[in-house]
C-alpha cells in the first residue's frame, strides 16, 4: 500500500465512521424515546380525577421532541468540540495537560525527545513538529495529533520521556509519525468531537438528576429522566468504545510496522512495548479526558478492558511477537536507571561516523570546494514516489548527519523566535556584494525606526525595475528584538552563507516550530519583511518561492485563523488547466531549449491520465510563480488520486533527462509539500 492508497484509506475510514456514527445516534434516539415513554406515560398514567389513562406504545408527538432534543445534544454538542478543537494538535495536547516544550530547553531528556523528532521531521521531509510533554503522566505513552503537518504535535507522557531509552523512544516517535503520514490524525480529531457528542447525554442526565420541582406535592419527571439519560448515555459510551476500537486497533498493527521499517531497529520499538508490560504504571493516563482521545495514543490509555471488542488497542503481546518473534513472553520489572546524569552523559559524548555515510545526489556543480564528499549520481524518477511517505533509516541517518554538520549557532537560531527570523532573513541575502549591503542598509534603518510607524516609503534597491514605482518597506521597528534582530542577521550570515542548496530547505522546516511561537504581530511583521526582502532585487528566484510558499503554508493557518482544507475536486477535469501549468512550468525549468521542454512536458502528460490526452504545454510567460502559486493551490483540494497522478507526471517531467537536478527538485519538494504530500530527501549511500 502506497502512501495515496493510505491517505484513501484514511478519507474512506471517515466515511465509516459516518455510518457508525448515524447507527449510535439512531440507536441513543430509540433508548431516550422509550426512556421518555415510560417516563412520562407513568407520570401521566393518572387522571388528574383519578381516572386511568390509555398508554400507547407509539406517541408521534414525544418521539419527535424525543429525537430532536437527542438529535440538537448530540450534534450540538459535536460541533461545539470539534470547534474546540479547530486549533489542530496543540488544542489536543493541552486539553490533556501537555506542556510545550520549548525548542531550545537545554533539560537533557527534553533535549533528547526534541532530538528524536527532529531527526524524524528531516528524513520525513515535513516541518518539525510541535512538542508536548504530559508532565503529570507517570504511564509510558504518546500520541500525534492536529489536521495536516502544519500544525500537528507530538505529545508523549513523562514517563515515556524519562523511562524509554534513545532507540526506544525513537522506535515510539517513528510510530507516531506513521499516523501524522499516513493522514490518521484529522480522523482522530473528528472521533473525539463525535464521542463527545454521544456522551453528553450523559453529563445531561447529572444536571437533570439533581432537579427538584417547585411543591412536593409534584410529580417530577426531571431526576427520573435524568437518571434515564445517565444510562442513556452509558449506550453513547458503549458506542463510542466501538468506534474507537473500530478505527484504532489495526493502525496500530500498521504503525508499529512502519515504525520498525522507518528505523530498521525492531528492538527499539519492541523495548518500548515490553517496558510498558513490566511498568508499574504501564501506559495508563490519569487525565479526566484520556477516555475522549484514547484512541490516538501508543498504548492503552485506560487499562485493561472486560471485553477485547472495547479494546482500542491490540494486546501488547501481539503487538511485541508481530515485531520480535524471538520474544521470550516475559515482561522483565522496569527499573528507572535512565536518570538525568545517564541522558546528559550520553548527549556529550562524541558521536562516531558512520560507515556507510549518506550522500546527495546534486546534479548541478557546486562552487570549488562546497562538494568535498558529494560525489554527483543519478536519482531516477520511478524511485521517487514509492519513497513518498515513507522514509527509510538510510533517510533517518541522513536527518541526523545533516543536524549535527550545522554550525552550532545555526542550530540554536532554529530554536529562538527572534533568531530564526534572522535566520530565514539572512538566507534570502543575496550572493551580490553590492545588493547586500543596500539589503543590510535598509534592515538597519528599519529596526532602528519607531515602533508606532509601520511603513518607511523608501524603494527598493532595485523595485522600481520590476515595478515601476516605489513600493514600501515594512518596519521591523515594531517586531520584538528590533535591533538585537539585525544584528542576529549579521551574525548568521556568515554561517548560513556557506550551507549548500540542499540543506536550506531542512533548515528552514527545523525553524517553523520556534516561528509558530511568534505573536500575531510578530508574524505580519514577518511576513512583510519576508515579501520585501524576497522583491527587493527586482525578480523572485525559485528558492525565494519555494521558502515563502512553505513558509506561508505551514503557519499562515495558524495566524489567520483558516479552516483545514477539505476535498473538494473528485475528478481532474476542473483542474486540467492548473494541471498544465504546474508541469509546464517544471518543464521549462529543466531547460532552455524549446524542444527539450516539449520532450519533458510529454514526458510526464500522459501520466495525468486525461481522457484524450487533453493538456498542452504552455509558453513560458503563462507558468510563472504566481501562476504555479494558484494552481497549486487550487489542487491542494483535491482526493489523493489526483494528486498521486500529478506528482507522478511532476517527476517524469523533472527525470525526463534521467536525472534530478537540485533547483528541479527543490520545486518538486515545495509543490509536493503543498499537496501534503511529503517527499523525503534525495540521497542514496556511498
Amino acid at each position: 500500500m502506497d502512501f495515496f492508497e493510505r491517505q484513501d484509506k484514511a478519507r474512506k475510514n471517515t466515511k465509516l465512521l459516518v455510518v457508525y456514527f448515524v447507527l449510535a445516534v439512531v440507536c441513543i434516539i430509540a433508548a431516550v424515546y422509550l426512556a421518555c415513554l415510560l417516563i412520562f406515560g407513568a407520570a401521566s398514567s393518572h387522571h388528574q380525577y383519578g381516572q386511568p389513562v390509555e398508554f400507547a406504545l407509539w406517541n408521534s408527538d414525544l418521539f419527535f421532541y424525543s429525537a430532536m432534543g437527542t438529535l440538537a445534544v448530540i450534534v450540538f454538542g459535536s460541533l461545539y468540540q470539534i470547534s474546540a478543537l479547530s486549533a489542530g494538535g496543540s488544542a489536543v495536547a493541552e486539553s490533556l495537560g501537555g506542556r510545550l516544550v520549548n525548542p531550545g530547553s537545554a533539560d537533557p531528556q527534553e533535549r533528547k525527545l526534541l532530538n528524536v523528532v527532529e531527526e524524524m521531521a528531516i528524513a520525513s521531509g515535513i516541518p518539525a513538529p510541535k512538542v508536548y510533554v504530559m508532565d503529570d503522566e507517570s504511564g509510558i505513552n504518546a500520541f500525534a495529533a492536529g489536521f495536516t503537518t502544519s500544525d500537528a504535535v507530538v505529545s508523549v507522557t513523562r514517563g515515556c520521556m524519562q523511562t524509554l531509552n534513545r532507540d526506544e523512544l525513537q522506535g515510539v516517535i517513528g510510530h507516531e509519525f506513521s499516523h501524522i503520514l499516513n493522514g490518521d490524525m484529522r480522523l482522530n480529531i473528528r472521533l473525539m468531537g463525535i464521542i463527545f457528542g454521544i456522551i453528553c447525554l450523559a453529563t445531561i442526565g447529572r444536571i437533570l438528576l439533581y432537579t427538584r420541582s417547585r411543591s412536593s406535592r409534584d410529580r417530577n419527571p426531571l431526576p427520573l429522566l435524568g437518571l434515564a439519560l445517565i444510562m442513556v448515555g452509558g449506550i453513547g459510551v458503549f458506542f463510542g468504545r466501538l468506534i474507537q476500537a473500530a478505527v484504532s486497533r489495526q493502525r496500530e498493527f500498521l504503525a508499529d510496522a512502519s515504525s520498525v521499517q522507518f528505523t530498521r531497529n525492531p528492538a527499539g520499538l519492541s523495548g518500548a512495548l515490553q517496558k510498558i508490560g513490566g511498568f508499574a504504571y504501564g501506559s495508563k493516563l490519569e487525565s479526566p479526558h484520556a477516555s475522549d482521545a484514547c484512541h490516538m495514543f501508543f498504548g492503552n490509555g485506560l487499562g485493561s478492558s472486560l471485553f477485547a471488542m472495547f479494546a482500542t488497542h491490540p494486546p501488547l503481546e501481539e503487538r511485541i511477537r508481530a515485531i520480535d518473534p524471538t520474544w521470550d513472553g516475559k515482561f522483565a520489572r522496569v527499573n528507572l536507571a535512565d536518570t538525568d546524569d545517564a541522558v546528559r552523559e550520553l548527549l556529550q559524548r562524541p558521536r562516531v561516523a558512520s560507515k556507510a555515510p549518506v550522500r546527495f545526489p546534486p546534479v548541478i556543480p557546486f562552487p570549488a570546494g562546497q562538494a568535498a564528499g558529494f560525489a554527483p549520481t543519478v536519482v531516477h524518477a520511478q524511485t521517487v514516489l514509492p519513497n513518498l511517505g515513507k522514509p527509510t533509516p538510510m533517510h533517518l541517518r541522513y536527518a541526523e548527519q545533516l543536524r549535527d554538520s550545522f554550525p552550532e549557532n545555526v542550530q540554536s537560531a532554529t530554536r529562538d523566535p527572534l533568531s530564526a527570523q534572522a535566520l530565514v532573513f539572512a538566507l534570502l541575502l543575496s550572493d551580490d556584494g553590492a545588493l547586500r549591503d543596500k539589503q543590510l542598509q535598509e534592515l538597519a534603518k528599519m529596526t532602528a525606526s519607531s515602533p508606532q510607524e509601520d511603513t518607511h516609503p523608501q524603494p527598493l534597491p532595485r523595485g522600481e525595475q520590476a515595478s515601476g514605482r516605489p513600493v514600501s518597506v515594512p518596519l521591523l521597528g515594531g517586531v520584538r528584538g528590533g535591533s538585537v534582530l539585525y544584528e542576529k542577521i549579521l551574525a548568521l550570515h556568515p554561517e548560513v552563507a556557506p550551507i549548500a542548496v540542499h540543506a536550506r530547505l531542512p533548515l528552514v522546516n527545523l525553524a517553523l516550530p520556534a516561528l509558530r511561537s511568534l505573536r500575531g504581530d510578530e508574524f505580519q511583521q514577518f511576513s512583510r519583511t519576508l515579501q520585501w526582502l524576497i522583491e527587493s532585487d527586482g525578480q523572485v528566484e525559485l528558492f525565494e518561492f519555494v521558502l515563502q510558499k512553505i513558509i506561508r503554508r505551514h503557519l499562515a493557518p495558524q495566524f489567520e485563523k483558516s479552516r483545514p482544507p477539505v476535498v473538494q475536486f473528485y475528478t481532474l477535469k476542473p483542474l486540467v488547466p492548473d494541471c498544465a501549468v504546474v508541469l509546464s512550468a517544471l518543464a521549462n525549468v529543466s531547460s532552455a531549449d524549446p524542444a527539450e521542454v516539449a520532450k519533458a512536458f510529454q514526458a510526464g502528460a500522459p501520466y495525468l491520465r486525461v481522457p484524450d490526452g487533453g493538456v498542452a504545454l504552455l509558453p513560458r510567460e503563462q507558468c510563472g510563480l504566481a501562476e504555479i502559486d494558484a494552481a497549486l493551490d487550487r489542487v491542494a483540494f483535491a482526493v489523493p488520486q489526483i494528486k498521486k497522478n500529478l506528482l507522478e507526471a511532476c517527476v517524469r517531467v523533472v527525470g525526463a533527462d534521467g536525472v534530478i537536478q537540485e533547483r528541479e527538485a527543490e520545486l518538486l519538494r515545495a509543490i509536493a509539500d503543498t499537496l501534503d504530500c511529503p517527499i523525503p530527501p534525495f540521497v542514496t549511500m556511498e
